[in-house]
């Protein structure tokens, strides 16, 4: 197996920075449809959250691509 231990803790730690991401977008809606809500234009859904989602998917890229190190163990 290509990816150790070490790399299945990065890209499974990638996916829970990913997850919060989405949590920080959700939210935001109302429940008359006639009544616009601006709360969904907020610092938080338009730029925290994907900023948050981008760092764990580049977390998951490193995680993956990260070659092992000399004595590393590859799943044995």
């Amino acid at each position: 197996m290509a990816i150790t231990r070490k790399g299945l803790k990065w890209i499974l730690m990638g996916f829970l920075v990913m997850v919060a991401g989405f949590i920080l977008m959700m939210g935001g809606g109302v429940k008359d449809p006639q009544v616009f809500n601006w709360a969904m234009f907020d610092f938080r859904r338009l730029v925290a959250a994907p900023v948050v989602i981008i760092c764990g998917v580049v977390i998951v890229i490193i995680a993956i691509m990260r070659r092992p190190a000399k004595g590393e163990e590859t799943g044995k």
